[in-house]
C-alpha cells in the first residue's frame, strides 16, 4: 500500500513539481520539491490530492532549495515585530522547518499568517511558531532540546511510523474481531492500562501506576501472553497523571520503539512527573522503575495531536482525541475501526463541567457503538457540592485560619486542582475578598504551572480571554512565591506567618506535603484542605478518617507525630464529574452508544453506575475486572 499511495500521488502531481522526495511524518505524507515556484505556490495541486487520497499532505522545500541558516535567521528578526518579545529561531534541516519560539506568538504569525507567508517566501523554509512559557519552564527547555538534537533520529522514526500505517496489511479478512482486555484499572482507582486488539492491530491505552498500593498491586499485568511488547503498534495516553502515564516509560526501557500518542501538554506534564516519580524513589531508597534515558525515549518517540485532529494510527485504526475537562491536554480517546466496522471511546478521566480553568468534557462525536467511561465518582452517593459552593468554603477556611494566625496546607496533585486553586486564590486577593498573604508553590507544582503557561489554548474561555484580550495572566501574579530548597521550606515553616502552602504529592503518599504536614500537624492553628481523591491506604485518606497519631520512619526509628490541625476535605475542585454529572453526560453524548464499560472506579460505584445506566438507558452496561477480556465486535 506505501506503493500505490505514492503512485497515487505522483499520477496527480505535474511533471514541472521535482519531487526529490515523498516521506512520511506518522501518517502524514511529506513532499519536498527542489522546484522554488511550485513550492511557493502550488496552484491547488496538493489541496487536489488530498481530496484524492483523504490524507494530510504537506509541501515543503527540498533541503537544498533552502537559504543558508545565518541569512534566515536576520530575516526572521527583521521579518517579526519587536513586540512579539524574545524570538529562539531553531532550524530542523532535516525536514525543512525552522522553528519560531516566541513569547507572543499571535504577533509572531500576523495577520492571518501574513508574516510566516513572508518568512517562507524569502527563504524556502517552513515556519511554525511555539509559545516560550511565561514562567521559565526548565522541563518545557529539555523536551524540546531533546526533539531538537534528535531530529534526524525523528524523521527516521517518523517515516517508519507512516510506512507500518500504509504499509502490508496482515490480518484475514474473512472474519474479523475487535476485543478489550483490562491490564490495570478493572473496579480500582490507579494502573489504568488497557489492550485493545484487532487482527490487524495492538494497541495500549494508558499504562499507569497505582503510587498509594503496595508493590505486587502497584503495576498493571504486562505479562499476560496477549501483550507482547515488541508486536504493539502505538500506545495512547489520555492525560498525564501517574495512574495513567507513569509505566509508559517502563515500556521504552523492555524494548518498545513505537509511536505514543497524546497533546503536547500531556507529553510535558507526564515527562515532569515520571521524572518526579524516579525521583521519589531514589529519595526513598527504593529501587527506580527506570532511568531518565528512559523518558528520553518516551519523549522521542511522542506524535502530539491536537483536539480533533483525525490521524490513521495503523492500517485498520483511526485516532481522535477530544478535550476531557480533567487536566490540561487531558483528552476522550476516540477510535474509528476498520472500514466503519466500529467506534469505540475511551474517556480517559473526564470533568462534565465548566471549571475555573478547563471547558467541559465533549460530548459529540461523528459516531460511537462502544464508550468506556471512568467511574471514580460513580456510586449513588457520591454528589459533591457546586463548584461555587466548594470556592466559597475554600475561601472562608482560609479566612479563619489567617485570622487564627495559621498556615494553610493543601497537599496537590501536581497538575489540575493545583492550578485551579491558584485561580481561585489569585482572583480572591485581586478582588479583595481575602488577605493579601503569600502562596508558596513547591518546586513540581511551579513547574507544571509553568507548563499551563505554554498552552493557554487549551483553557476556557474566559481564562483565554483574560490572558490574550486582557494580558492578565494570573499564573504570573506576585502572590506565587517558589519553594526551591529544603532551607526556604524550613523558613516558611518556622518564621512564616499566615500563608498558603501547596506541595505535592496530592494522597500524601510523600514528597514535600509529607515534610510540610510533619511539622505544621501538632499545631491547631494550621488546617489541612485535601482537594485530592484519597486512595486506599494512603496517609490522605487515614487522615480524612481520623487518625490522630501517625507514625514515621527516620532511620531506625518510629517517630511520632500527634495531629492537632484542622482537616478538611473539599471534592468539588476534583477533575472527575460525579455521579449526576455522569448520569448527564450519558444523557447528551451524541450519538447514543450501544454499549457503556466501566472502569477506573471502585468495585461498588463500577457496579452501581453499570446497574442504573442500564436501568436509565435500556442498553449494555458491563463493569470487567482486571485480566477479564471484553469483546466489542
Amino acid at each position: 500500500m506505501v506503493i500505490k499511495i505514492i503512485e497515487s500521488i505522483n499520477e496527480l502531481l505535474p511533471s514541472s513539481a521535482n519531487i526529490s522526495q515523498v516521506a512520511f511524518e506518522g501518517a502524514n505524507i511529506v513532499l519536498y520539491t527542489k522546484n522554488c515556484e511550485f513550492f511557493l505556490n502550488n496552484k491547488g495541486v496538493i489541496r487536489e490530492i488530498v481530496g484524492k487520497i483523504k490524507k494530510r499532505v504537506e509541501l515543503r522545500a527540498d533541503p537544498l532549495l533552502c537559504l543558508e541558516s545565518e541569512k534566515t535567521e536576520m530575516i526572521v528578526r527583521k521579518v517579526i515585530p519587536k513586540e512579539a518579545g524574545k524570538i529562539n529561531v531553531i532550524f530542523d534541516h532535516q525536514r525543512s522547518q525552522v522553528i519560531l519560539e516566541a513569547e507572543k506568538p499571535g504577533l509572531a504569525i500576523g495577520k492571518e499568517g501574513e508574516l510566516l507567508k513572508e518568512i517562507k517566501k524569502q527563504t524556502n523554509w517552513t515556519p511554525f511558531v511555539k509559545r516560550v512559557p511565561s514562567i521559565k519552564s526548565k522541563i518545557i527547555e529539555n523536551i524540546r532540546q531533546v526533539l531538537y538534537t534528535n531530529d534526524d533520529y525523528r524523521k527516521k522514526f517518523l517515516h517508519s511510523v507512516g510506512e507500518r500505517i500504509y504499509g502490508p496489511t496482515r490480518k484475514n479478512k474473512k472474519t474479523e474481531w475487535i476485543r478489550l482486555t483490562f491490564l490495570g484499572g478493572g473496579r480500582q482507582v490507579g494502573r489504568s492500562c488497557y489492550l485493545l486488539q484487532t487482527q490487524e492491530s495492538n494497541i495500549l491505552i494508558d499504562c499507569g501506576i497505582n503510587v498509594a498500593a503496595p508493590e505486587d498491586s502497584a503495576y498493571p499485568y504486562l505479562d499476560i501472553s496477549e501483550l507482547k511488547i515488541n508486536e504493539l503498534d502505538a500506545v495512547i495516553l489520555s492525560h498525564a497523571h501517574l495512574d495513567h502515564t507513569g509505566v509508559i516509560p517502563l515500556l521504552y526501557k523492555y524494548g518498545y520503539k513505537g509511536p505514543l500518542y497524546c497533546t503536547a501538554p500531556s507529553r510535558d506534564i507526564a515527562a515532569l512527573l515520571c521524572l518526579d516519580l524516579i525521583s521519589i524513589q531514589k529519595g526513598e531508597n527504593k529501587k527506580e522503575l527506570y532511568s531518565s534515558s528512559d523518558i528520553k525515549q518516551m519523549v522521542k518517540h511522542t506524535i502530539v495531536l491536537n483536539y480533533e485532529e483525525v490521524t490513521d494510527i495503523t492500517p485498520d485504526v483511526r485516532l481522535t482525541l477530544y478535550n476531557a475537562g480533567h487536566i490540561l491536554g487531558s483528552s476522550l480517546c476516540h477510535f474509528h475501526i476498520g472500514d466503519g466496522l466500529h467506534n469505540f471511546m475511551y474517556t480517559g478521566d473526564m470533568n462534565y463541567e465548566v471549571s475555573n480553568l478547563l471547558p467541559a468534557a465533549s460530548t459529540r462525536f461523528p459516531r460511537l457503538e462502544t464508550l468506556m467511561i471512568e467511574s471514580t465518582y460513580g456510586g449513588r452517593d457520591d454528589i459533591t457540592s457546586t463548584r461555587k459552593e466548594a470556592e466559597d468554603y475554600l475561601l472562608e477556611i482560609i479566612k479563619s485560619t489567617v485570622n487564627k494566625g495559621g498556615k494553610i496546607l493543601m497537599p496537590v496533585l501536581g497538575v489540575g486542582r493545583s492550578q485551579e486553586v491558584m485561580l481561585i486564590v489569585e482572583k480572591a486577593i485581586r478582588e479583595g475578598r481575602l488577605a493579601d498573604i503569600p502562596v508558596f508553590v513547591q518546586g513540581m507544582v511551579w513547574d507544571v504551572t509553568a507548563i499551563h503557561t505554554t498552552y493557554p489554548d487549551f483553557f476556557n474561555s474566559r481564562v483565554k480571554k483574560d490572558i490574550f484580550h486582557k494580558d492578565m495572566n494570573p499564573f504570573v501574579s506576585k502572590i506565587f512565591k517558589r519553594v526551591g530548597s529544603h532551607k526556604e521550606m524550613m523558613n516558611i515553616v518556622d518564621e512564616h506567618g499566615p500563608c498558603i502552602i501547596m506541595a505535592t504529592s496530592g494522597m500524601m503518599t510523600g514528597g514535600a506535603s509529607v515534610e510540610y504536614f510533619k511539622h505544621l500537624a501538632d499545631d491547631p492553628k494550621n488546617s489541612l484542605i485535601l482537594t485530592s481523591y484519597q486512595g486506599d491506604g494512603s496517609l490522605g485518606r487515614r487522615l480524612q478518617q481520623g487518625e490522630k497519631e501517625i507514625l514515621f520512619r527516620e532511620g531506625s526509628k518510629q517517630v511520632p507525630v500527634n495531629v492537632k490541625l484542622d482537616i478538611y476535605s473539599i471534592h468539588a475542585f476534583t477533575g472527575h464529574s460525579d455521579r449526576n454529572q455522569l448520569m448527564n453526560y450519558f444523557r447528551r453524548v451524541s450519538p447514543r452508544p450501544k454499549k457503556v464499560i466501566m472502569v477506573h472506579g471502585e468495585s461498588s460505584k463500577c457496579l452501581d453506575l453499570a446497574s442504573s445506566l442500564h436501568k436509565m438507558m435500556k442498553i449494555e452496561t458491563v463493569a470487567p475486572k482486571n485480566l477479564e477480556t471484553v469483546r466489542l465486535v
